[in-house]
């Protein structure tokens, strides 16, 4: 065997006498693949879209074998990121998490994750404090743990109050076809997300009084 890996479509044998410096360089460019295929499959989708009509791309699509509401979730976020938007050292999780936001707050905390060296979740975090400031209530948590995405509102108690200690905190966790619909319809409304999702619920709580 020589001295280099071996990629085979259903794994990867190392040789014995693969160096560390080669077997992280190894894991480097697998990163770098799974997060640069993300973008290539949601423009790879929006093309499809734009150039062949939604039947005929999405038999395309299910030709090929691939998730399509996974690629639908891809491209939800690659068509707010134009491409001199993206940043190549960050990762398309990176991205996804400040989707929401309008695009001068995507540059600036993607600016700041670039800088610090953030994770996904360290920005997650970030974003959800200052949030958290600027509709005064206190740091979210952050319980939607690696694998979900959420959308947080802070509901008014029952008398209707918004202050102290009368203000609850709600974690939503929401798959992303569910975050696209609520992000779409807190922008029809001109809200925030966490400020529609409350607004949501003052209305229902109207309803059933």
């Amino acid at each position: 065997m020589g001295t280099h890996a071996t990629v085979q479509k259903s794994g990867m044998v190392f040789p014995r006498n693969l160096s560390e410096r080669s077997w992280e360089q190894i894991g480097a460019s697998l990163r770098e693949l799974v997060n640069s295929s993300a973008w290539w499959l949601a423009d790879w989708l929006i093309y499809g879209e734009v150039t062949y009509g939604w039947r005929r791309y999405k038999e395309a699509v299910e030709r090929t074998g691939l998730d399509y509401q996974t690629l639908r979730n891809y491209a939800w976020v690659a068509r707010r990121f134009e491409h001199d938007r993206r940043r190549d050292s960050l990762s398309f999780a990176h991205h996804a998490e400040v989707t929401r936001l309008s695009p001068p707050e995507q540059d600036y905390w993607l600016r700041k994750a670039e800088q610090q060296k953030w994770s996904r979740n360290a920005l997650r975090r970030a974003v959800r404090a200052s949030l958290a400031v600027q509709s005064g209530r206190a740091e979210l948590p952050d319980s939607a743990g690696d694998g979900g995405q959420d959308a947080t509102a802070g509901a008014a108690s029952p008398a209707g109050g918004r202050s102290g200690s009368e203000i609850t905190t709600l974690t939503i966790e929401l798959s992303a076809g569910q975050l696209e619909y609520c992000s779409k319809a807190a922008a029809a409304h001109g809200l925030p997300i966490d400020k529609w999702v409350a607004r949501m619920l003052a209305s229902a709580e109207r309803q059933s009084a």
